[in-house]
C-alpha cells in the first residue's frame, strides 16, 4: 500500500476528513472530528491506527511490523510499519477496525448524523 492508496481508502469512508493539525508532514484522518489514522505524508514509513487494547497487544506479538503507537497512547494505538511485510488486505482490515472503533465511541447524536450521510 502506498500513500495514495491509503488516502483513497480512508477518504472513501463516510464522515471522514483529511487534516494536518500537527504540521505539514503529519496527515490525520478523522471521522466526525475524531482521529482514527495518522501517517507521515512525506516518508509514509508507518501509519498509526486506533486499536482495542487486547487486540493491540496480540497484533504486536504476532506481527513484527506492528509496534506500540509512536507518540500516541500505547494502550489504544498501534504503529504499523509500511515496509511491505503485511498484505494490503490485512492493513485495510486494521484501518476498518480503527474507523469502526472510533465510530462506536461517538455520541448517539453524532452517530445518527454519520448514518444520515
Amino acid at each position: 500500500m502506498n500513500i495514495e492508496q491509503f488516502q483513497s481508502y480512508c477518504l472513501a469512508k463516510p464522515g471522514v476528513t483529511e487534516e494536518f493539525p500537527f504540521g505539514e508532514e503529519t496527515l490525520v484522518y478523522k471521522v466526525m472530528g475524531k482521529m482514527f489514522a495518522l501517517a507521515d505524508v512525506t516518508l509514509f514509513e508507518s501509519i498509526n491506527l486506533k486499536c482495542d487494547p487486547e487486540q493491540a497487544v496480540a497484533l504486536r506479538e504476532q506481527y513484527p511490523a506492528v509496534l506500540p503507537g509512536y507518540h500516541m497512547n500505547k494502550k489504544h494505538w498501534n504503529t504499523v510499519q509500511m515496509d511491505g511485510s503485511l498484505p494490503d488486505k490485512l492493513v485495510k482490515s486494521w484501518i476498518d477496525d480503527s474507523y469502526n472503533l472510533v465510530v462506536a465511541s461517538l455520541p448517539v447524536k453524532v452517530r445518527a448524523a454519520l448514518k444520515a450521510l
